[in-house]
Protein backbone atom coordinates (compact mmCIF):
# COMPACT_ATOMS: atom_id res chain seq x y z
CA UNK A 1 0.00 0.00 0.00
CA UNK A 2 2.89 2.33 0.88
CA UNK A 3 4.59 1.66 -2.43
CA UNK A 4 1.48 2.50 -4.20
CA UNK A 5 1.61 5.75 -2.75
CA UNK A 6 4.65 6.48 -3.06
CA UNK A 7 4.49 5.44 -6.62
CA UNK A 8 1.70 7.76 -7.19
CA UNK A 9 2.92 10.73 -5.90
CA UNK A 10 6.20 10.36 -7.49
CA UNK A 11 4.04 10.14 -11.01
CA UNK A 12 2.15 13.21 -10.10
CA UNK A 13 5.76 15.61 -9.43
CA UNK A 14 6.69 13.88 -12.65
CA UNK A 15 3.76 15.65 -14.16
CA UNK A 16 4.28 18.71 -12.43
CA UNK A 17 7.60 18.92 -13.40
CA UNK A 18 7.03 18.40 -17.38
CA UNK A 19 4.54 21.33 -17.46
CA UNK A 20 4.88 24.54 -18.97
CA UNK A 21 3.97 26.87 -15.72
CA UNK A 22 0.94 28.48 -16.38
CA UNK A 23 1.05 31.62 -18.33
CA UNK A 24 -0.27 35.31 -17.11
CA UNK A 25 -2.86 36.80 -18.61
CA UNK A 26 -1.53 39.89 -20.93
CA UNK A 27 -2.38 42.38 -19.15
CA UNK A 28 -0.68 41.30 -15.69
CA UNK A 29 1.53 43.89 -14.64
CA UNK A 30 5.05 42.46 -14.16
CA UNK A 31 6.86 43.79 -10.61
CA UNK A 32 10.21 41.69 -11.26
CA UNK A 33 12.17 41.05 -8.11
CA UNK A 34 10.87 43.99 -6.26
CA UNK A 35 12.21 42.15 -2.89
CA UNK A 36 15.31 41.66 -4.47
CA UNK A 37 15.76 45.25 -5.47
CA UNK A 38 15.21 46.40 -2.22
CA UNK A 39 17.60 44.16 -0.66
CA UNK A 40 20.86 45.72 -3.29
CA UNK A 41 19.63 49.36 -2.44
CA UNK A 42 19.55 48.53 0.97
CA UNK A 43 23.46 46.77 0.64
CA UNK A 44 24.20 49.63 -1.05
CA UNK A 45 23.05 52.25 1.42
CA UNK A 46 25.12 50.59 4.39
CA UNK A 47 28.17 50.01 2.31
CA UNK A 48 28.41 53.72 1.61
CA UNK A 49 27.70 54.75 4.90
CA UNK A 50 30.07 52.70 5.84
CA UNK A 51 32.75 54.07 3.48
CA UNK A 52 31.83 57.53 4.80
CA UNK A 53 32.29 57.08 8.37
CA UNK A 54 35.78 55.55 7.53
CA UNK A 55 36.86 57.90 4.94
CA UNK A 56 34.73 61.30 5.67
CA UNK A 57 37.45 63.53 5.14
CA UNK A 58 38.95 62.24 2.44
CA UNK A 59 35.70 62.24 0.30
CA UNK A 60 35.28 65.68 1.42
CA UNK A 61 38.82 66.80 0.45
CA UNK A 62 37.95 65.00 -2.92
CA UNK A 63 34.46 66.73 -3.77
CA UNK A 64 35.68 69.36 -2.60
CA UNK A 65 39.02 69.44 -5.18
CA UNK A 66 36.68 68.40 -7.74
CA UNK A 67 34.05 71.88 -7.22
CA UNK A 68 37.42 73.92 -7.48
CA UNK A 69 38.39 72.30 -10.26
CA UNK A 70 35.25 72.62 -12.24
CA UNK A 71 34.79 76.06 -11.02
CA UNK A 72 38.45 77.35 -11.96
CA UNK A 73 39.12 78.73 -8.63
CA UNK A 74 41.57 75.70 -7.61
CA UNK A 75 45.19 75.94 -7.86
Amino acid sequence: MVSRLFLLLLGRLADLTRRPPPRRPAGAADRGDVPGWVMITVMTAIVVIALLAVFKQQVLDAVTNAFRTVTGSGG
